[in-house]
């Protein structure tokens, strides 16, 4: 199939889109069960940042896939005698996504997650967890990895500037329209969904004594784009014919089964989420520096500073540039810049930094680079009124929130280190680079107008 140029409209453009009736005519979904009230996804490709002329009819079919009825099809063959076709159903929750609830049900963040695990549980879920420890090893390996290309930048064309590889819609542009441009600079790191995939189907399964496939992984995002992300080659095991992550249910398609079950969050049971080691509940939640987002710029900067230069920060000045959603951050050193790093969110930012990185004009060492304007919590799987616009009453609500976690650095998490040791057999081993890394590659050669208007 060829990939035609990107054609990123600001506004949503219904002939292009395609609903997910048209897609799903799966006789097991006809079945007349206690679920058969719940009404089709409808998921529209002009929801998704990334637009229907970047992906192919196949993804385009698989992305439809991922909706509630294949969450319910496996929750209804679990219920049968065919013991053979039940699945252990594990879903993890991204830490974006709790303000959404806490703010949509007038709770704290932790009851939104307590009763988030109730409602799930009440379906038929067995676990649920969160991916904060996802984002605890894609951060470590970050830093490491930023500090590693720094030291290389004399010798290696493309070691800087390094940009974040957490957000699926600025990956799946970047591969697809910017190509080898901007591809070698993406940060190897795999995103948290990518390592909560790994965890679940890799550490959790062996825990557990399953095989990956008899696994069904749920991931709750903020965003569409974590639906594409799910579909990538590298997160996929052969051997056992088994995605990672085999649905993403945005935090609106939660909200909507709870509609269609007329179930209020404010009803159901507290029950604490699971961790993912035996025996243990998660405690209160916690987040990661970082105001909109996992915090990969603050992190980074402050590891850099420690690392390279023997500084240590405490606190981070951010200095907006020409509008809110595109900030740097820079470090002195007798009397000279020695760390220049950018937050840029929303294509228009990101169109005008890959413009002055075109240009030669690029003088930042790291950009956390983010496709929602607003950075996350702003994902349109949850931050959208009935009719589509943002809604920004419930975004400043959810950010205020989501500032008042307390922050917890990954080198503290005790288990993240003893994971380090007992299932990747060391920081430097083989088996990180397998498990915790990935490669960002062109897709296309044939987008070269990067002026391209959105």
């Amino acid at each position: 199939v060829l990939f035609q140029e990107c054609s990123k409209k600001q506004k949503n453009d219904d002939t292009q889109s395609t609903s997910v009736d048209a897609l799903s005519s799966n006789d097991d979904f006809e079945e007349k069960n206690e679920f058969h009230t719940l009404a089709n996804a409808k998921i529209l490709l002009s929801d998704c940042l990334a637009c229907d002329n970047c992906m192919t009819s196949e993804e385009g079919a698989r992305v439809f896939q991922q909706n509630q009825k294949e969450l319910f099809r496996v929750l209804n063959l679990n219920k049968k005698c065919d013991t053979s076709k039940h699945k252990v159903l594990a879903v993890s929750i991204c830490p974006q996504s709790l303000p959404y609830f806490a703010a949509k049900f007038n709770l704290s963040v932790n009851d939104a997650a307590k009763r988030l695990c109730g409602f799930l549980k009440s379906l038929g879920v067995h676990y649920v967890f969160d991916t904060t420890i996802a984002a605890d090893f894609s951060i470590l390996e970050s830093q490491r990895e930023f500090v590693q290309r720094y030291q290389r930048r004399n010798q290696e064309e493309h070691a800087l500037p390094m940009f974040a590889s957490a957000c699926p819609g600025w990956i799946r542009y970047a591969e697809r329209v910017l190509t080898n441009l901007v591809t070698p600079h993406i940060c190897t790191a795999k995103s948290p969904q990518q390592i909560m995939g790994s965890l679940v189907k890799g550490y959790f399964a062996r825990q557990q004594n399953l095989s990956p496939d008899k696994i069904f992984h749920v991931i709750v995002a903020p965003c569409y784009d974590k639906k594409l992300e799910a579909l990538r080659e590298d997160f996929y095991t052969a051997l056992y014919n088994s995605q990672e992550v085999d649905c993403v249910l945005t935090s609106g398609e939660i909200v909507h089964i709870m509609e269609q079950k007329n179930v209020s969050m404010k009803d159901v049971t507290e029950v604490a989420v699971d961790s993912l080691f035996d025996g243990i509940k998660e405690g209160d939640v916690v987040r990661h520096d970082g105001k909109r987002s996992d915090g990969y710029l603050e992190h980074i900067f402050k590891h850099a500073a420690k690392e390279l230069f023997g500084m240590d920060v405490k606190e981070i000045t951010y200095k907006a540039l020409k509008n809110k959603d595109f900030q740097e951050v820079t470090l002195e050193k007798d009397g000279e810049t020695v760390l220049r790093f950018a937050a840029a969110y929303g294509f228009r930012n990101i169109q005008n930094m890959v413009l002055k990185l075109k240009k030669g004009k690029f003088l930042y060492h790291f950009v956390e680079v983010l496709a929602c304007p607003g950075g996350c919590l702003n994902g349109k799987g949850q931050a959208q009124t009935e009719d589509g616009k943002p809604d920004k009453a419930l975004l400043n609500q959810m950010e205020e929130m989501y500032a008042a976690i307390p922050v917890r650095l990954p080198e503290t998490n005790v288990h993240v280190e003893k994971m380090y040791q007992d299932w990747l057999e060391g920081m430097d081993s083989k088996k990180v680079q397998e498990t915790l890394h990935t490669k960002y590659s062109a897709v296309n050669q044939t987008a070269s107008n990067l002026d391209i208007k959105w």
